[in-house]
């Protein structure tokens, strides 16, 4: 579970609801079935009608992306693996790497020792998995774009509704106490588009946009150290090499950890 998708959830609906209570607004007026029309089915109608139908099908795992931590090896835990491998491949050859195959889970980093333990060169590796990495690039820039035009349409569908809701008190000019219900009723629709345009649909694309761009990170320090392995660079200069991806106080960590081994 990703807590901060979840938290940020949470606390979007209680600041909200509680920011009404305490002007007196019943977060009840919220259950406008015509603003909810307006503002859930015309979003949803835009975005079907901006997006082919094949990445429209791929929203419900982009939920899934966004409320769930993917199990992806983190650099903390590919250097000492880089630096054990390099330790094989120069003492027993690459193809002793073979036998560390089954050890490992994630589909690119195996994919890619597998082609360095078959022999393949250098520059076919790396043209191999970045093209890999340019095509998840391409797959999770249309998924989070899908929530940033949600988050453009949602505010301006408010709009339509505060204005449709405007429309709909003016029959009511001779009665000023339904005047003031429907008026209040119509500025409904403008708070939910507000609300789901920038509490939701945005955050949630800002948040594929981050987890992606990490997992791309994670994939370049993969490409990098399967080749420095096939290169046969030694353990230490690989170390040194992917430590360039943590920040400078992990980095600092990791050097004096190889430095003094036993602590």
């Amino acid at each position: 579970m990703d807590k901060t998708s979840l938290i940020g959830l949470v606390l979007g609906v209680v600041g909200v609801g509680v920011g009404m209570v305490m002007k007196g607004v019943s977060p009840a007026v919220l259950l406008n079935p015509a603003a909810i029309l307006i503002i859930i089915v015309g979003t949803i109608a835009a975005v079907v009608t901006a997006f082919p139908m094949d990445e429209i099908k791929r929203v419900p795992k982009l939920f899934g992306v966004l409320f769930k931590e993917r199990k992806i090896p983190s650099v903390q835990e590919l250097i000492p693996m880089f630096s054990d491998w390099a330790q094989v491949a120069r003492k027993e050859g690459l193809l002793a790497l073979e036998a560390k195959l089954s050890d490992v889970e994630d589909p690119f980093l195996k994919n890619g020792l597998s082609m360095a333990v078959d022999g393949q060169n250098a520059d076919f590796i790396r043209d191999v998995m970045s093209e890999e990495i340019e095509a998840m690039e391409d797959r999770h820039s249309s998924g989070a774009a899908i929530f940033t035009q949600a988050g453009t349409y949602a505010p301006t569908l408010g709009v339509l509704g505060a204005v449709v809701g405007l429309i709909a008190a003016l029959s009511h000019m001779d009665n000023t106490e339904e005047l003031g219900s429907a008026i209040g009723a119509a500025f409904v629709a403008t708070l939910l588009g507000i609300y789901s345009g920038y509490v939701l649909w945005h955050p949630f694309a800002n948040k594929l946009k981050r987890k992606s761009r990490q997992e791309v990170m994670i994939r370049e320090v993969m490409i990098e150290g399967v080749l420095s392995v096939l290169e046969g660079q030694a353990p230490k200069a690989i170390e040194q090499k992917l430590a360039t991806y943590l920040p400078a106080g992990e980095r600092s960590k990791l050097i004096t950890e190889g430095e003094n081994p036993n602590g």
